[in-house]
């Protein structure tokens, strides 16, 4: 057998077997779904740093995952093949917010469903996914947290901006305190009773307060 008949017994006959239509349809849904996922991501972003360069790799996953499925489901000695390439690849990139996980997966997700040719199942699967994301992430309440630094000099003030804390906000929980010769830092986590925070101007004016700064706080960066 010359490398001529090989190559028309096996790769000409693969080609044949291709279907460009699917391909087609598969690969542009993907890009589509990968588009809709990238738009969920950067519409729920709550974290420190968003990053744009995750959410096209999300987009990217998503199209790669389904262009793997599709060469691995048109043959199985490929996908032994393909199995065993994949087992080497290791991905040193740090997951700095747990959200980033559920939407990975939901790009991997996208790519083997779609190369599986379960269409509808991606289409509607990922809009549910996306709805439920919207709600429950961009959902807001009222017992946010916040970090409050507080310094002041003298024991007397310092019992004044507990008393006034407790009249102002719902909680309030000290969480370090620092005592020096130039006076006193405590940081409180408080939780407000409404959006107003006109009580930090109030504490920012008691005589010996040096200063007050109010810190929106999710618990991804503070301790």
């Amino acid at each position: 057998m010359t490398f001529q008949d090989i190559f028309k017994s096996s790769f000409l006959e693969k080609a044949a077997d291709f279907a460009v239509m699917d391909f087609a349809i598969a690969l542009s849904l993907s890009f589509v779904l990968g588009l809709f996922i990238f738009f969920v991501y950067k519409k729920t972003f709550n974290g420190v740093m968003y990053s744009a360069s995750f959410g096209v790799s999300l987009m990217s996953m998503a199209m790669i995952t389904t262009l793997v499925i599709l060469a691995v489901t048109s043959n199985i000695v490929l996908s032994l093949g393909m199995v065993g390439a994949l087992s080497i690849v290791r991905f040193r990139a740090a997951i700095k917010e747990p959200m980033d996980i559920s939407f990975l997966f939901w790009a991997i997700a996208v790519g083997i469903v779609l190369g599986a040719g379960l269409l509808p199942l991606a289409v509607f699967g990922s809009l549910f996914i996306g709805l439920i994301l919207w709600v429950f992430v961009n959902r807001r309440t009222s017992d946010h947290p916040y970090i409050m630094i507080v310094n002041c000099k003298g024991k007397d003030v310092e019992r004044q901006v507990f008393d006034l804390l407790r009249q102002c906000v719902k909680k309030q929980v000290l969480k370090s305190k620092t005592v020096s010769k130039s006076g006193i830092e405590m940081t409180f986590e408080v939780r407000l009773k409404s959006a107003d925070s006109e009580f930090v101007n109030r504490i920012s004016n008691l005589l010996g307060v040096e200063s007050a700064v109010l810190v929106s706080y999710n618990g991804d960066y503070m301790s």
